[in-house]
């Protein structure tokens, strides 16, 4: 599913016009990045959590040469789903 399925589906359940159920969808996203970047989780109950945790430095190996790769620190999104979607 992409955005525009999303943005489809909303704007059939409720009734909006599609330019505006789409406005939402990308201020709803726009607000998620922003959230997410500045190291907040987000909550969503009955769906799940995001949430930002460090991730640590190592190795890994360039699938195509077999090179071996430094994966440097940083930090990385994690999902965990609510119970109602488990």
């Amino acid at each position: 599913m992409i955005k525009q399925d999303i943005v489809n589906r909303v704007a059939e359940k409720t009734g909006l016009p599609k330019s505006r159920v789409e406005m939402a969808v990308d201020a709803f996203f726009e607000a998620m990045k922003r959230a997410l970047k500045n190291g907040y989780r987000i909550e969503l109950r009955g769906f799940g959590v995001f949430s930002v945790r460090p991730r640590k430095r190592g190795i890994g190996r360039n699938p195509k040469t077999g090179a071996v790769v430094p994966i440097p620190e940083g930090k990385t999104i994690r999902f965990k789903p609510g119970k109602e979607l488990r």
